[in-house]
């Protein structure tokens, strides 16, 4: 099939052909023709699948059907919503909107948090056709009545799953409420798991389904390797990896802010340009350290999981788990990030004696045993390392009574990365 076949208008076929693209990818050949028709659709999709290009070029398809010169519409409302999870992915979406709808007398715009809201406010009321928007800050400008969502007649969920883990539902269910009841609905998930079930059902009205992947496996095109070690020489570990293997365009994901800036700080010292990319960040530096990694003057991108999200880079040859993830679909949504659109790639992940259990939680939902690699000289030491205690100060450790388990601080028992999946999640 060519994307000549799916009946798509003259100006976007033009745009679409300038890409460079002829053929469309499976989410593509099966959502765009659904979409077209009106109907709801429920795509499972795994990033790289160009899902993306799935549902914005028909949605340019329809407006561009339909009545687009500005003088004869009534309003200067938003026809469409398209809700995304994080900053990075609305800045992505209404590229590909700009990019494919550049023949085409339609307007787009992008809201997120972390930049001021008054330009945002100027572009409203100058009228906006397709507005992509963060929960948060879609939330803000429906308090200060800066925007209007009374005639969205197309409503989108990209990436259901990660709002739903970032704890985005009640937002989501807030922002639905002020829709029209005639419109139609395209929700996209990576994993499809009860809650996104139950979200689906109260959203979508005899949806077309759409589901290009096993549910929760990885991407085929991406060869995924094990190097078993020790957390204190993955450091170590890591640098000889770039001097030996030539690395370049490298993203690795650690569990913490915390840890990716000492990671890239590390990487840096050895001199592999390399830099961090947070929720913490300001929109400009995240904006201003993705545009060098594009353009490759770093190396590597340290990540954390949250940001991570709409990083959408063609041919991103590698992936590195520093530290692995808490919850194993994060291991998908990661190495996600390579083997794109038919491309391949390379996933490794350093594993410490304590990240066992993550895993083998790993491997039972990929439903595959992962390849494991010896590194000479970066072995893993038959049991962990056990973890210094530091006795307080001024003294000697006190000896612990016979019998008796030390009491347990609040708090403990969680890992730093449960604790930083839970607090910080919000950042839009």
């Amino acid at each position: 099939m060519q994307f000549t076949d799916l009946g798509l208008c003259a100006e976007i076929q033009r745009a679409v052909a300038e890409q460079g693209y002829d053929t469309p990818t499976p989410i593509q050949q099966q959502a765009i023709p659904a979409v077209m028709t009106g109907r709801d659709l429920m795509a499972t999709a795994q990033t790289g699948t160009g899902k993306t290009a799935g549902f914005t070029l028909p949605i340019l398809h329809r407006l561009a059907s339909g009545p687009n010169d500005r003088l004869t519409r009534i309003s200067k409302a938003p026809r469409v919503l398209v809700l995304v999870p994080t900053r990075e992915l609305a800045i992505q979406v209404e590229e590909s909107v700009r990019t494919y709808g550049k023949h085409l007398p339609i307007n787009s715009l992008a809201v997120f948090g972390g930049v001021g809201i008054n330009p945002q406010i100027a572009n409203l009321r100058r009228g906006v056709d397709i507005l992509v928007a963060t929960p948060g800050r879609l939330l803000d400008h429906l308090q200060q009545r800066t925007v209007d969502l009374s005639r969205i007649e197309i409503f989108v969920l990209d990436e259901a799953d990660r709002m739903l883990d970032m704890g985005f539902i009640r937002d989501i269910r807030k922002v639905i409420a002020l829709l029209p009841k005639q419109r139609q609905n395209l929700m996209f998930s990576a994993t499809f798991s009860p809650e996104i079930r139950e979200l689906a059902n109260s959203l979508l009205h005899n949806p077309a389904s759409v589901d290009v992947a096993p549910r929760n496996t990885a991407a085929e095109t991406v060869t995924q390797r094990v190097i078993e070690t020790d957390r204190e020489k993955k450091k170590a570990l890591l640098c000889h990896l770039f001097e030996t293997r030539g690395w370049h365009q490298v993203l690795i994901f650690a569990r913490t802010k915390h840890g990716a800036d000492a990671l890239a700080r590390t990487l840096d010292k050895a001199g592999i340009k390399a830099a961090a990319i947070h929720g913490d960040k300001s929109q400009g530096a995240r904006t201003r350290v993705l545009s060098e990694f594009k353009e490759g003057k770093l190396v590597a991108l340290v990540a954390t999981d949250i940001a991570a999200r709409g990083i959408d880079i063609d041919a991103l040859p590698y992936v590195i788990n520093y530290e692995l993830p808490n919850v194993a679909e994060d291991y998908v949504h990661r190495i996600g990030r390579t083997g794109r659109a038919g491309m391949e790639g390379e996933a490794i992940s350093l594993v410490c004696h304590d990240e066992r259990a993550n895993l083998r939680d790993i491997e039972k939902l990929i439903k595959r045993s992962l390849e494991r690699v010896v590194i000479e000289g970066f072995e893993q030491s038959a049991q962990a390392a056990p973890r210094p205690v530091q006795p307080p100060r001024g003294g000697r450790k006190p000896a612990q009574q016979p019998g008796r388990a030390p009491a347990k601080k609040a708090g403990a028992g969680k890992s730093d990365g449960q604790r930083a999946h839970r607090s910080g999640t919000r950042h839009h």
